[in-house]
């Protein structure tokens, strides 16, 4: 990375952050709401509108797949009102981009679409030794999405159309050399400084505030010694470790299932192939098979008269690049791995027998078999701990599904109790105290999720003490609780916190005195600059702060270099105050021709995102699109994590 770029880290995330995070998906877990509107538009693009039901089956869908690729992430991290507004922000982005397509005519060849499919690496895994798409696991690999290969690939040809829209802007965007250096050499020149700061520690030891003070101080800020509102709760938990409790595999069944798949546990057979391949493509001229055809008969009539040269011969004359400098030889294999007709000529072979020529898509084949695995039948006994392992959990499985519609159904219609539904799962109820509307650090499980806080939280569940609703708060995990006691926010006495009060108290003092001499310094300066007693003078740049406070930063940068030298006062809050005299603008180091060309390339793709940026926007405009849901307030949960440590300190 580019030293400027290395050094200025919180500025290039910023920046990286408002043009790409828009696009990235974070998303949270779903449950139904007995109250939510599935047909409730949230959004609309090109008079067409997004439901509610649409933006939670995107969002369920896709914290599926980020489960399945990340399992070890905490989906908590996730559940978010930002994370979710930036779900439905991205559909929203997906239909414009569709419509837009759509009205440009914009469409994906064939030709296309297949070179995008060849070159995914995880489809290109799947190729056999002979080089043909293993359709099975192409299957499984889709399916692992929801949707089948023409699905699939109706959404990569969807995909690959939208894409051109932003094509014509983001493949030819470009910043002239002079423009560049102009906003570089500005954004990094340096300046010249003096600073004074005014800590409120130097202010602190002077003031000795009375209890008068303290009272005073206390009635005027009852917000900052509140405690949080508490409960004491009930709940219980559905997984597949309670269901799988109350399973007994029955014998009986346990010998039917080992009867039933001996072979699929025991393993496939295998076999040990080699061939010598003469290619003659399916779609080749008649004439050109034929002549093939000739070869590999010759070829075989050799092979069948010195068996022993097989390899060698297979070196010199096949064609199939993969093996034919192994003599031919393609590993072991089990029935599914192959063509068809090479299968099944390979699974009718002896071991050392030669086939006659063996006709497929990709030529004429002569197979020589080399080798067979049959794999060992384990007893019963051998087994049984497998057997009853997998048994056990699709009887789980099964249960689970049927336990849940259970468990759903009467937590609702009993309300005022877990117990019933516990005693008829078997399931045991946990209790905590002291639990928050905020999950607290360091806990795990469903007092850790924030949708099934806020449901023990809800109005009904606070004032009548109703169970909540089956909550799903991981994979296979649903959970309801009951609030047992219920404790408000609310201003704790004078007493228990005086000595917050006087930290606090001392703390804004302090400060406000701070202000009061670094204000009245400031203007004595100002009127007789000879008389400012200032520090020695340092150099400063964005890429070198010399670890001053963001808004001294921000106040020297922003300075008038033609009014320099200036005296500025710099308002720190709770840090006090700081006069900063800026003498003089500095230039940035000179650059050598390198770390400049890579500069301006950063910089021209910075100006191409903004560019992109814009005309995503007009885009935006042009259909018409309206997000209808709230946006929710940047950092709200944040903040009142902040005030909650504020509070207890």
């Amino acid at each position: 990375m580019f030293d400027f770029i290395r050094k200025h880290t919180k500025i290039t995330m910023w920046l990286l952050f408002l043009l790409i995070v828009p696009s990235f998906v974070l998303l949270g877990l779903n449950d139904h709401n007995r109250s939510g509107d599935s047909s409730a538009t949230v959004a609309r693009v090109d008079g067409k509108n997004i439901t509610q039901a649409d933006w939670d089956a995107a969002h369920r869908v896709e914290v599926d797949q980020i489960r399945a690729s990340m399992p070890t992430l905490d989906m908590k991290l996730l559940d978010s009102p930002e994370a979710r507004y930036a779900t439905l922000e991205r559909m929203v982005r997906d239909r414009v981009m569709a419509a837009a397509a759509a009205k440009s005519l914009l469409t994906t060849s064939d030709q296309r679409l297949a070179r995008e499919l060849q070159g995914n690496p995880q489809i290109a895994a799947l190729r056999k030794p002979d080089g043909s798409l293993d359709m099975e696991r192409y299957r499984q690999l889709v399916g692992a999405q929801g949707m089948t290969p023409d699905m699939f690939e109706a959404s990569v040809r969807a995909d690959l159309s939208t894409r051109q829209v932003m094509t014509g802007v983001t493949a030819t965007g470009f910043s002239s050399a002079g423009v560049a250096d102009s906003a570089l050499n500005a954004y990094f020149e340096k300046r010249e400084l003096q600073l004074a700061r005014f800590s409120p520690a130097t202010y602190a030891a002077k003031l000795k505030p009375n209890d008068a003070d303290l009272e005073q101080f206390y009635q005027a800020n009852p917000s900052f010694f509140r405690a949080p509102e508490q409960a004491s709760v009930e709940y219980l938990v559905l997984d597949a470790d309670a269901v799988s409790k109350t399973i007994v595999v029955n014998a009986q069944d346990l010998k039917t299932y080992y009867d039933q798949n001996i072979e699929r546990l025991s393993g496939p057979e295998e076999r040990r192939a080699s061939h010598i391949l003469i290619n003659a493509p399916k779609a080749a001229p008649a004439a050109e098979r034929a002549a093939a055809k000739t070869k590999a008969t010759e070829l075989l009539a050799l092979v069948r008269k010195s068996p022993e040269t097989f390899a060698d011969v297979a070196r010199k004359n096949s064609q199939d690049t993969g093996s034919a400098a192994n003599g031919g030889d393609l590993d072991f294999f089990a029935r599914g791995a192959m063509v068809k007709p090479f299968e099944d000529a390979a699974f009718t072979l002896k071991k050392g027998e030669i086939s006659d020529l063996v006709e497929s898509d990709f030529g004429y084949h002569i197979i020589r078999l080399t080798d067979i695995k049959t794999p060992k039948q384990r007893s019963f006994e051998e087994m049984r701990p497998t057997l009853e392992a997998d048994l056990k959990k699709q009887q789980v499985q099964q249960k689970f599904a049927e336990s849940a519609e259970i468990f759903t159904n009467a937590v609702y219609e009993q309300p005022d109790s877990l117990k019933a539904v516990a005693e008829r799962l078997k399931l045991d109820i946990r209790s905590a105290s002291n639990v928050s509307r905020n999950a607290l650090p360091n806990v795990t499980g469903p007092l850790a999720n924030p949708k099934f806080l806020a449901a023990l939280f809800s109005t009904d569940s606070i004032e009548k003490k109703r169970n909540t609703e089956a909550i799903e708060v991981g994979p296979n995990q649903l959970a309801a609780g009951r609030i047992v006691q219920y404790t408000p926010v609310r201003t704790l006495p004078l007493a228990e916190v005086k000595e917050n009060v006087r930290a606090r108290w001392l703390a804004a003092l302090s400060a406000e005195e701070a202000r009061k001499d670094g204000s009245a310094k400031l203007a004595e300066w100002k009127a007789n600059p000879s008389a400012a007693a200032l520090p020695e003078s340092l150099l400063v740049s964005r890429t070198d702060a010399k670890n001053l406070p963001g808004p001294v930063l921000d106040a020297v940068l922003r300075a008038d270099p033609a009014a320099l030298p200036t005296i500025v006062g710099v308002d720190l809050g709770a840090q006090g105050y700081a006069v900063v005299k800026v003498n003089k603008v500095l230039p940035r180091d000179p650059r050598d021709a390198a770390a400049a060309a890579k500069e301006r390339a950063q910089y021209a793709q910075w100006w191409t995102a903004a560019e992109s940026l814009a005309y995503y926007k007009m885009i935006q405009e042009r259909f018409k699109v309206e997000i209808t849901a709230p946006r929710p307030v940047p950092g709200q949960g944040v903040t009142e994590a902040i005030a909650t440590q504020a509070e207890t300190r």
